[in-house]
């Protein structure tokens, strides 16, 4: 009977933990949502986070507080994500940089394929190699010419040791051949002044950052590094022009702890697929060079996994280390 009693006893609390975490989810969110991005404020995660943060806190009836937490290419606002309840309330603002972290930072604290499920894209952009007009280069072939002729004397900007932005550059150095002092900050937003007031030569960002600076002439467009032209600069060459096969673009989506119920990632996915939809958001991406990224979770997870072999393959070939 002891036995018999503690084996419903047992069967009950599972079945009352499953009734609980589906009512959990039905009810969500009952409280702010916390959505950490691995940049400071200003730079096109951040302004993509606060886009859709909006949208969801206005359908869902819950504040979501964006919290700017850069650093460490991205590593300190996801290791806090990584170790957050599993409860949809914490939530990371996910970039092309964490597909590859684990390469360049070999002691992180979590794994991201195995500690994070992806919830919901939110757009795609192609980064952007760009200079200073004041700079005496108007091409892709004329700037490795330039720092053929002055090697070591100029240097290239990213936003973050680490991140997508220096990998992109590395690579396109090493395929060019040339050498360029890299000049690491934390985040688009730092970067662009210094760019503009031609203390840095040259970077490669994301686009939305710098996509209305180009569009006025205040930066000076070179190439863009997705295989095709992007429409938004029809002008503006693809880096594959030169390099072919060359292909790195930004992307920012929304991840949670692998744990989370599977009924709030899909409430928060429909949510943001919803938003990607709207006229209204699709316009404001476009404004900034941007394209919405929606997709199912499992299309998402598919996707980061492609881009973590595609960039873990780029960096060992291309001996890529931290400076």
């Amino acid at each position: 009977m002891k036995r018999r009693t503690f084996l419903h006893l047992a069967t009950g609390a599972v079945a009352l933990s499953a009734l609980a975490r589906v009512a959990r989810a039905d009810d969500y969110p009952s409280r702010p949502i916390h959505l950490l991005v691995g940049f400071p404020a200003g730079g096109p995660t951040d302004i993509a986070a606060r886009l859709i943060g909006q949208w969801i806190s206005e359908r869902l009836g819950q504040p979501v507080v964006i919290e700017d937490r850069p650093g460490a290419a991205t590593n300190i606002a996801t290791e806090a994500v990584a170790h957050a309840a599993p409860d949809g309330y914490t939530l990371l603002a996910a970039v092309g940089t964490n597909s590859f972290n684990g390469v360049l930072y070999p002691n992180l604290s979590f794994d991201f394929i195995r500690d994070f499920a992806m919830v919901a894209g939110i757009q795609v952009t192609p980064l952007v190699l760009e200079v200073n007009p004041a700079l005496p280069v108007q091409s892709v072939p004329e700037l490795i010419a330039y720092a053929k002729a002055n090697p070591g004397k100029v240097n290239m900007a990213s936003f973050g040791t680490g991140t997508i932005s220096q990998v992109a550059g590395a690579m396109f150095k090493m395929n060019a051949g040339i050498d360029m002092v890299h000049v690491p900050y934390k985040g688009s937003a730092p970067m662009i002044p210094d760019l503009l007031a031609g203390r840095v030569d040259a970077a490669i960002d994301n686009l939305p950052t710098s996509f209305a600076l180009i569009k006025e002439g205040k930066l000076r467009a070179l190439a863009v590094t997705t295989t095709k032209r992007w429409p938004p600069l029809p002008d503006i060459p693809a880096l594959a022009e030169f390099q072919p096969g060359f292909e790195a673009r930004g992307w920012v989506g929304i991840a949670a702890p692998k744990q989370t119920p599977l009924a709030v990632v899909n409430k928060l996915n429909a949510t943001v697929n919803a938003a990607l939809a709207d006229p209204t958001i699709v316009a404001r991406l476009a404004d900034l060079g941007a394209v919405p990224s929606s997709g199912t979770p499992a299309e998402l997870d598919t996707m980061f996994a492609a881009e973590s072999e595609k960039w873990t393959k780029v960096i060992r070939a291309a001996g890529i280390k931290l400076e």
